[in-house]
Protein backbone atom coordinates (compact mmCIF):
# COMPACT_ATOMS: atom_id res chain seq x y z
CA UNK A 1 0.00 0.00 0.00
CA UNK A 2 1.37 3.21 -1.08
CA UNK A 3 2.13 5.90 1.40
CA UNK A 4 -0.43 9.24 1.53
CA UNK A 5 -0.26 12.27 3.54
CA UNK A 6 -2.94 14.02 5.94
CA UNK A 7 -4.44 17.04 5.05
CA UNK A 8 -2.84 18.47 7.89
CA UNK A 9 0.15 17.23 7.09
CA UNK A 10 0.02 18.94 3.19
CA UNK A 11 -1.15 22.01 4.93
CA UNK A 12 1.92 22.22 7.46
CA UNK A 13 4.08 21.25 5.24
CA UNK A 14 2.64 24.39 3.09
CA UNK A 15 3.35 26.89 5.86
CA UNK A 16 7.03 25.57 5.97
CA UNK A 17 7.56 26.30 2.26
CA UNK A 18 7.02 30.64 3.13
CA UNK A 19 9.96 30.11 5.51
CA UNK A 20 13.84 31.10 2.96
CA UNK A 21 16.58 28.40 3.74
CA UNK A 22 19.53 28.78 5.86
CA UNK A 23 22.62 28.78 3.52
CA UNK A 24 26.19 27.07 5.52
CA UNK A 25 29.71 27.07 4.36
CA UNK A 26 31.76 24.32 3.89
CA UNK A 27 34.60 26.32 6.70
CA UNK A 28 31.58 26.92 9.10
CA UNK A 29 30.88 23.14 9.07
CA UNK A 30 34.09 22.52 9.76
CA UNK A 31 34.54 24.88 12.84
CA UNK A 32 31.28 23.56 14.27
CA UNK A 33 32.18 19.87 14.06
CA UNK A 34 36.05 19.96 15.13
CA UNK A 35 35.35 18.78 18.40
CA UNK A 36 31.75 16.45 18.06
CA UNK A 37 30.31 16.50 21.94
CA UNK A 38 26.33 15.28 23.29
CA UNK A 39 25.83 19.35 23.45
CA UNK A 40 26.99 20.64 20.11
CA UNK A 41 25.55 17.43 18.60
CA UNK A 42 22.14 18.73 20.05
CA UNK A 43 22.47 21.50 19.28
CA UNK A 44 23.16 21.05 15.60
CA UNK A 45 19.85 18.59 15.74
CA UNK A 46 18.17 21.19 17.06
CA UNK A 47 18.86 23.29 13.88
CA UNK A 48 18.54 20.59 11.18
CA UNK A 49 15.06 19.74 12.71
CA UNK A 50 13.86 23.41 12.07
CA UNK A 51 16.47 23.48 8.51
CA UNK A 52 15.26 20.58 6.93
CA UNK A 53 11.54 20.35 6.85
CA UNK A 54 11.53 23.91 5.38
CA UNK A 55 14.31 22.60 2.67
CA UNK A 56 11.74 19.45 2.17
CA UNK A 57 8.74 21.39 2.05
CA UNK A 58 9.97 23.65 -0.51
CA UNK A 59 10.87 20.09 -2.92
CA UNK A 60 7.28 19.16 -2.05
CA UNK A 61 5.38 22.51 -2.89
CA UNK A 62 7.69 22.84 -6.23
CA UNK A 63 7.48 18.96 -7.12
CA UNK A 64 3.42 19.67 -6.97
CA UNK A 65 3.20 22.82 -8.87
CA UNK A 66 5.11 21.89 -11.67
CA UNK A 67 3.25 22.81 -14.80
CA UNK A 68 2.22 21.36 -18.40
CA UNK A 69 1.40 17.71 -16.48
CA UNK A 70 4.44 17.01 -15.19
CA UNK A 71 3.85 16.81 -11.83
CA UNK A 72 1.19 14.05 -12.43
CA UNK A 73 4.28 12.00 -13.70
CA UNK A 74 4.03 8.63 -12.01
CA UNK A 75 7.49 9.28 -11.33
CA UNK A 76 7.30 12.81 -9.83
CA UNK A 77 4.39 11.73 -7.66
CA UNK A 78 6.67 9.00 -6.12
CA UNK A 79 9.62 11.41 -5.09
CA UNK A 80 7.08 14.45 -3.87
CA UNK A 81 5.96 11.46 -1.47
CA UNK A 82 9.21 10.79 -0.33
CA UNK A 83 10.16 14.19 0.32
CA UNK A 84 6.75 14.32 2.48
CA UNK A 85 7.18 11.25 4.24
CA UNK A 86 10.77 12.89 4.98
CA UNK A 87 9.04 15.90 6.59
CA UNK A 88 6.67 13.73 8.13
CA UNK A 89 9.48 11.92 9.94
CA UNK A 90 11.51 15.16 11.09
CA UNK A 91 8.51 16.87 12.35
CA UNK A 92 7.24 14.26 14.47
CA UNK A 93 10.03 13.31 16.15
CA UNK A 94 10.03 13.62 19.85
CA UNK A 95 12.15 16.59 21.70
CA UNK A 96 13.28 15.54 24.85
CA UNK A 97 11.75 17.13 27.97
CA UNK A 98 14.75 19.54 29.09
CA UNK A 99 14.66 21.28 32.86
CA UNK A 100 15.27 25.15 32.51
CA UNK A 101 18.74 24.44 33.98
CA UNK A 102 20.10 22.52 30.89
CA UNK A 103 18.09 24.52 28.28
CA UNK A 104 19.93 27.83 29.80
CA UNK A 105 23.30 26.20 29.91
CA UNK A 106 22.56 24.92 25.77
CA UNK A 107 22.16 28.49 25.42
CA UNK A 108 25.23 29.84 27.59
CA UNK A 109 28.01 30.63 25.13
CA UNK A 110 31.47 28.83 25.85
CA UNK A 111 34.03 30.56 27.88
CA UNK A 112 36.31 32.45 25.57
CA UNK A 113 39.94 32.42 25.33
CA UNK A 114 42.66 34.67 23.07
CA UNK A 115 43.96 31.12 21.80
CA UNK A 116 40.72 29.80 20.49
CA UNK A 117 38.11 32.05 19.22
CA UNK A 118 34.54 30.10 18.09
CA UNK A 119 33.43 33.08 16.35
CA UNK A 120 32.32 31.55 12.87
CA UNK A 121 33.62 32.40 9.39
CA UNK A 122 31.43 35.35 7.80
CA UNK A 123 30.08 33.49 4.11
CA UNK A 124 31.06 34.93 0.72
CA UNK A 125 28.76 34.86 -2.38
CA UNK A 126 30.06 32.86 -5.07
CA UNK A 127 31.29 35.11 -8.51
CA UNK A 128 30.01 32.10 -11.24
CA UNK A 129 26.03 32.48 -9.49
CA UNK A 130 23.50 34.88 -9.84
CA UNK A 131 21.63 36.24 -6.72
CA UNK A 132 18.22 33.83 -6.24
CA UNK A 133 19.43 31.85 -9.22
CA UNK A 134 18.96 28.57 -7.25
CA UNK A 135 16.36 29.90 -4.98
CA UNK A 136 13.14 28.17 -4.60
CA UNK A 137 9.89 29.52 -6.01
CA UNK A 138 7.89 29.91 -2.56
CA UNK A 139 10.16 32.36 -1.42
CA UNK A 140 10.92 35.89 -2.87
CA UNK A 141 13.42 38.40 -2.53
CA UNK A 142 12.91 39.14 1.34
CA UNK A 143 13.18 36.11 1.88
CA UNK A 144 9.60 34.49 2.58
CA UNK A 145 5.86 35.31 0.87
CA UNK A 146 4.41 36.85 3.34
CA UNK A 147 3.13 34.04 5.67
CA UNK A 148 5.34 35.41 8.66
CA UNK A 149 8.87 35.94 9.57
CA UNK A 150 11.97 33.86 8.75
CA UNK A 151 12.97 32.04 12.28
CA UNK A 152 16.00 32.74 13.25
CA UNK A 153 18.14 29.50 13.44
CA UNK A 154 21.84 29.51 13.34
CA UNK A 155 23.98 26.08 12.26
CA UNK A 156 26.58 26.89 15.00
CA UNK A 157 26.57 28.17 17.94
CA UNK A 158 29.30 27.51 20.93
CA UNK A 159 28.11 26.31 24.29
CA UNK A 160 29.16 25.70 27.93
CA UNK A 161 30.82 22.43 27.69
CA UNK A 162 31.75 22.17 31.50
CA UNK A 163 30.26 19.37 33.44
CA UNK A 164 27.84 16.17 31.97
CA UNK A 165 24.74 16.32 29.51
CA UNK A 166 21.63 13.81 31.16
CA UNK A 167 21.10 10.74 29.05
CA UNK A 168 17.91 12.53 27.62
CA UNK A 169 20.06 14.01 25.07
CA UNK A 170 22.33 11.54 24.13
CA UNK A 171 19.27 9.54 23.31
CA UNK A 172 17.56 12.70 21.27
CA UNK A 173 20.95 12.64 19.30
CA UNK A 174 20.98 9.25 18.29
CA UNK A 175 17.20 8.97 17.74
CA UNK A 176 17.81 11.85 15.38
CA UNK A 177 20.72 10.24 13.62
CA UNK A 178 19.32 7.13 12.63
CA UNK A 179 16.11 9.04 11.41
CA UNK A 180 18.32 11.25 9.19
CA UNK A 181 19.67 7.62 7.97
CA UNK A 182 16.28 6.33 6.97
CA UNK A 183 15.45 9.50 5.07
CA UNK A 184 19.05 9.51 3.15
CA UNK A 185 18.40 5.47 2.05
CA UNK A 186 14.88 6.65 1.23
CA UNK A 187 16.25 9.22 -1.26
CA UNK A 188 19.36 7.65 -2.84
CA UNK A 189 16.86 7.06 -5.73
CA UNK A 190 15.58 10.58 -6.42
CA UNK A 191 17.75 11.47 -9.04
CA UNK A 192 17.02 8.62 -11.37
CA UNK A 193 13.69 8.72 -10.21
CA UNK A 194 13.00 12.44 -11.06
CA UNK A 195 15.17 11.58 -14.60
CA UNK A 196 12.52 8.55 -15.41
CA UNK A 197 9.82 11.22 -14.65
CA UNK A 198 11.24 13.69 -17.22
CA UNK A 199 10.75 10.91 -19.80
CA UNK A 200 7.91 9.68 -18.91
CA UNK A 201 6.21 13.69 -19.66
CA UNK A 202 8.73 13.48 -22.97
CA UNK A 203 6.71 10.41 -24.48
CA UNK A 204 3.19 11.35 -23.34
CA UNK A 205 4.17 14.92 -24.73
CA UNK A 206 6.06 13.39 -27.78
CA UNK A 207 8.92 16.49 -27.18
CA UNK A 208 12.42 15.52 -27.64
CA UNK A 209 13.75 18.21 -25.43
CA UNK A 210 12.96 20.39 -22.10
CA UNK A 211 11.97 23.79 -21.91
CA UNK A 212 13.64 26.21 -20.03
CA UNK A 213 11.42 26.41 -17.09
CA UNK A 214 11.88 22.60 -16.39
CA UNK A 215 15.65 23.09 -16.68
CA UNK A 216 15.73 25.94 -14.22
CA UNK A 217 13.12 23.53 -11.77
CA UNK A 218 16.19 20.94 -12.27
CA UNK A 219 18.80 23.11 -11.34
CA UNK A 220 17.02 24.23 -8.32
CA UNK A 221 15.97 20.61 -7.40
CA UNK A 222 19.20 18.76 -7.77
CA UNK A 223 20.94 21.90 -5.75
CA UNK A 224 18.55 21.55 -3.09
CA UNK A 225 19.25 17.73 -3.41
CA UNK A 226 23.31 18.08 -2.51
CA UNK A 227 22.47 20.87 -0.15
CA UNK A 228 20.18 18.39 2.20
CA UNK A 229 22.10 15.10 1.48
CA UNK A 230 25.59 17.63 2.70
CA UNK A 231 23.75 18.23 5.58
CA UNK A 232 22.56 15.05 7.09
CA UNK A 233 25.63 13.05 5.62
CA UNK A 234 27.66 15.53 7.90
CA UNK A 235 25.72 15.14 10.37
CA UNK A 236 25.47 11.31 10.88
CA UNK A 237 28.98 10.93 10.15
CA UNK A 238 29.94 13.55 12.99
CA UNK A 239 27.66 11.32 15.55
CA UNK A 240 29.51 8.47 14.51
CA UNK A 241 32.83 10.88 14.63
CA UNK A 242 31.59 11.41 18.34
CA UNK A 243 33.32 7.99 19.31
CA UNK A 244 36.02 7.45 16.81
CA UNK A 245 38.07 10.40 15.16
CA UNK A 246 39.63 9.84 12.08
CA UNK A 247 42.45 12.14 10.99
CA UNK A 248 41.52 15.12 8.79
CA UNK A 249 38.47 14.60 8.50
CA UNK A 250 35.05 16.14 10.32
CA UNK A 251 32.20 14.45 9.35
CA UNK A 252 32.46 13.96 5.84
CA UNK A 253 34.67 16.74 5.23
CA UNK A 254 38.39 16.15 4.78
CA UNK A 255 40.84 19.31 5.70
CA UNK A 256 43.72 17.81 3.54
CA UNK A 257 42.30 16.58 1.09
CA UNK A 258 45.00 15.58 -1.87
CA UNK A 259 43.98 16.89 -4.98
CA UNK A 260 46.35 14.54 -7.20
CA UNK A 261 45.87 11.37 -5.60
CA UNK A 262 41.94 11.80 -6.08
CA UNK A 263 42.72 13.34 -9.63
CA UNK A 264 45.00 9.79 -10.65
CA UNK A 265 41.94 7.96 -8.88
CA UNK A 266 39.50 9.16 -11.51
CA UNK A 267 41.79 8.84 -14.05
CA UNK A 268 42.18 5.03 -13.44
CA UNK A 269 38.37 5.05 -12.74
CA UNK A 270 37.37 6.54 -16.10
CA UNK A 271 40.03 4.55 -18.31
CA UNK A 272 38.42 1.51 -17.12
CA UNK A 273 35.00 2.22 -17.79
CA UNK A 274 36.53 3.32 -21.15
CA UNK A 275 37.65 0.35 -21.61
CA UNK A 276 34.98 -1.63 -20.91
CA UNK A 277 32.07 0.66 -22.69
CA UNK A 278 34.08 -0.13 -26.42
CA UNK A 279 35.91 -3.29 -25.64
CA UNK A 280 39.39 -1.72 -25.77
CA UNK A 281 42.32 -3.70 -24.51
CA UNK A 282 43.66 0.03 -23.48
CA UNK A 283 42.20 3.40 -23.11
CA UNK A 284 43.30 6.67 -23.94
CA UNK A 285 46.23 7.54 -21.97
CA UNK A 286 45.37 11.08 -19.01
CA UNK A 287 48.64 12.83 -18.48
CA UNK A 288 48.30 14.49 -15.08
CA UNK A 289 50.25 17.79 -14.07
CA UNK A 290 49.93 18.59 -10.56
CA UNK A 291 51.92 19.50 -7.13
CA UNK A 292 51.91 15.85 -5.12
CA UNK A 293 51.24 18.04 -2.06
CA UNK A 294 48.38 20.31 -3.33
CA UNK A 295 45.51 19.97 -0.40
CA UNK A 296 42.85 22.10 0.62
CA UNK A 297 39.55 21.52 2.23
CA UNK A 298 37.06 20.04 0.85
CA UNK A 299 34.34 16.67 0.18
CA UNK A 300 36.30 14.09 -1.60
CA UNK A 301 33.18 12.46 -2.76
CA UNK A 302 32.19 15.49 -4.58
CA UNK A 303 35.15 16.02 -6.23
CA UNK A 304 35.80 12.64 -7.20
CA UNK A 305 32.55 12.77 -8.80
CA UNK A 306 33.30 15.91 -10.81
CA UNK A 307 36.87 14.81 -11.50
CA UNK A 308 35.26 11.46 -13.14
CA UNK A 309 32.29 12.57 -15.10
CA UNK A 310 34.17 15.16 -16.75
CA UNK A 311 36.75 13.19 -17.60
CA UNK A 312 35.17 10.45 -18.72
CA UNK A 313 33.07 13.16 -21.42
CA UNK A 314 36.63 13.50 -22.66
CA UNK A 315 37.74 10.10 -23.51
CA UNK A 316 34.54 9.05 -24.96
CA UNK A 317 35.01 12.21 -27.08
CA UNK A 318 38.94 10.88 -28.14
CA UNK A 319 37.51 7.07 -28.60
CA UNK A 320 34.61 8.36 -31.17
CA UNK A 321 36.68 11.04 -32.91
CA UNK A 322 39.47 8.76 -33.35
CA UNK A 323 37.32 5.52 -33.80
CA UNK A 324 37.99 2.71 -30.84
CA UNK A 325 40.43 0.35 -33.72
CA UNK A 326 42.98 3.08 -33.21
CA UNK A 327 46.47 2.09 -32.19
CA UNK A 328 47.26 5.34 -30.35
CA UNK A 329 45.24 8.12 -29.34
CA UNK A 330 46.32 11.99 -28.51
CA UNK A 331 46.86 12.06 -24.50
CA UNK A 332 44.25 13.91 -22.62
CA UNK A 333 45.71 16.75 -19.97
CA UNK A 334 44.94 17.36 -16.51
CA UNK A 335 46.58 20.59 -15.27
CA UNK A 336 45.93 21.44 -11.87
CA UNK A 337 47.20 24.87 -10.32
CA UNK A 338 46.33 26.96 -7.11
CA UNK A 339 45.70 30.27 -6.96
CA UNK A 340 44.78 32.70 -3.88
CA UNK A 341 41.14 32.32 -4.64
CA UNK A 342 40.22 28.86 -6.21
CA UNK A 343 42.42 25.36 -7.30
CA UNK A 344 41.66 25.09 -10.89
CA UNK A 345 41.64 21.59 -12.86
CA UNK A 346 41.75 22.17 -16.60
CA UNK A 347 40.79 18.83 -18.56
CA UNK A 348 41.99 19.07 -22.05
CA UNK A 349 41.01 16.63 -25.10
CA UNK A 350 41.39 16.34 -28.66
CA UNK A 351 37.86 14.76 -28.98
CA UNK A 352 36.59 16.86 -31.79
CA UNK A 353 35.03 19.85 -30.00
CA UNK A 354 31.74 20.78 -29.53
CA UNK A 355 29.85 23.46 -32.49
CA UNK A 356 29.49 26.65 -30.38
CA UNK A 357 25.45 26.14 -31.45
CA UNK A 358 25.81 22.60 -29.92
CA UNK A 359 27.31 24.11 -26.19
CA UNK A 360 24.41 25.47 -24.30
CA UNK A 361 22.72 21.88 -24.99
CA UNK A 362 25.76 20.05 -23.04
CA UNK A 363 24.30 21.86 -19.95
CA UNK A 364 20.60 20.77 -20.73
CA UNK A 365 19.40 17.53 -18.32
CA UNK A 366 18.44 14.65 -20.43
CA UNK A 367 20.39 16.27 -23.48
CA UNK A 368 22.93 13.01 -24.94
CA UNK A 369 24.66 12.78 -28.27
CA UNK A 370 23.81 9.00 -27.67
CA UNK A 371 21.41 7.30 -30.28
CA UNK A 372 19.52 5.56 -27.29
CA UNK A 373 19.06 6.74 -24.20
CA UNK A 374 19.16 3.64 -21.70
CA UNK A 375 16.71 2.75 -19.43
CA UNK A 376 16.89 4.53 -16.07
CA UNK A 377 17.15 1.97 -12.89
CA UNK A 378 16.59 3.84 -9.67
CA UNK A 379 18.37 1.13 -7.99
CA UNK A 380 21.55 2.03 -10.19
CA UNK A 381 24.30 3.33 -7.83
CA UNK A 382 22.09 4.44 -5.31
CA UNK A 383 24.68 6.41 -3.70
CA UNK A 384 24.89 9.36 -6.60
CA UNK A 385 24.04 9.64 -10.11
CA UNK A 386 27.02 7.87 -11.86
CA UNK A 387 25.54 7.18 -15.32
CA UNK A 388 27.91 4.32 -17.22
CA UNK A 389 30.02 5.67 -20.37
CA UNK A 390 27.10 7.92 -21.70
CA UNK A 391 23.42 8.24 -22.25
CA UNK A 392 21.62 9.77 -19.67
CA UNK A 393 22.75 13.34 -20.38
CA UNK A 394 22.88 14.24 -16.33
CA UNK A 395 26.95 14.05 -16.06
CA UNK A 396 27.86 18.12 -17.14
CA UNK A 397 25.07 19.73 -15.14
CA UNK A 398 24.90 17.70 -12.01
CA UNK A 399 29.08 17.82 -11.80
CA UNK A 400 28.24 21.78 -12.18
CA UNK A 401 26.10 21.78 -9.37
CA UNK A 402 28.62 20.04 -7.05
CA UNK A 403 31.38 22.65 -8.41
CA UNK A 404 28.93 25.76 -7.57
CA UNK A 405 27.83 24.41 -4.54
CA UNK A 406 30.66 25.40 -2.55
CA UNK A 407 31.70 28.25 -4.40
CA UNK A 408 33.04 26.65 -7.54
CA UNK A 409 31.85 26.29 -10.95
CA UNK A 410 32.40 24.32 -14.21
CA UNK A 411 33.09 25.85 -17.33
CA UNK A 412 33.66 24.37 -21.02
CA UNK A 413 35.54 26.20 -23.80
CA UNK A 414 35.39 24.12 -26.65
CA UNK A 415 37.98 24.45 -30.73
CA UNK A 416 35.22 22.73 -33.11
CA UNK A 417 37.54 20.50 -35.29
CA UNK A 418 40.00 19.95 -32.70
CA UNK A 419 39.16 19.23 -28.64
CA UNK A 420 37.79 20.62 -25.67
CA UNK A 421 39.17 22.18 -22.46
CA UNK A 422 36.52 21.95 -19.18
CA UNK A 423 37.63 24.54 -16.40
CA UNK A 424 36.59 22.83 -13.24
CA UNK A 425 37.15 26.03 -10.34
CA UNK A 426 36.82 24.89 -6.74
CA UNK A 427 36.57 27.65 -3.70
CA UNK A 428 40.07 27.03 -1.86
CA UNK A 429 39.21 29.36 0.50
CA UNK A 430 36.20 27.15 1.48
CA UNK A 431 34.12 30.17 2.40
CA UNK A 432 31.18 30.29 0.24
CA UNK A 433 27.89 29.96 1.30
CA UNK A 434 25.62 27.25 0.09
CA UNK A 435 23.52 28.98 -2.85
CA UNK A 436 20.27 28.92 -1.64
CA UNK A 437 19.28 32.61 -1.42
Amino acid sequence: MSWKGSERLLDTIKHYSSFPATGVSLRQMVQFGERPSTGTLFRASQFLSEELPIRLAHRVQELGDLPDGLNDMPSIKKVRDWYSQSFEDITSLSKPNLDSEIKERLLRPMKQNARESKILSQTTHNPSVKEGQYRSQQTNGNGNNGAGKSPSRRYYASIDEEGEWPPELNDYNKRFAKTLEGIKRRHDGVVTTVAQGINEYKRKRQRMQIDTNIQSFLDRFYMSRIGIRMLIGQHIALTDQKSSMEPNYVGIICTKTNVRELAQEAIENARFVCEDHYGMFDAPKVQLVCKPDLHFMYVPGHLSHMLFETLKNSLRAVVETHGPEKEEFPVTKIVIAEGKEDITIKISDEGGGIPRSAIPLAWTYMYTTVDSTPDLDPDFNKSDFKAPMAGFGYGLPISRLYARYFGGDLKLISMEGYGTDVYLHLNRLSSSSEPLQ
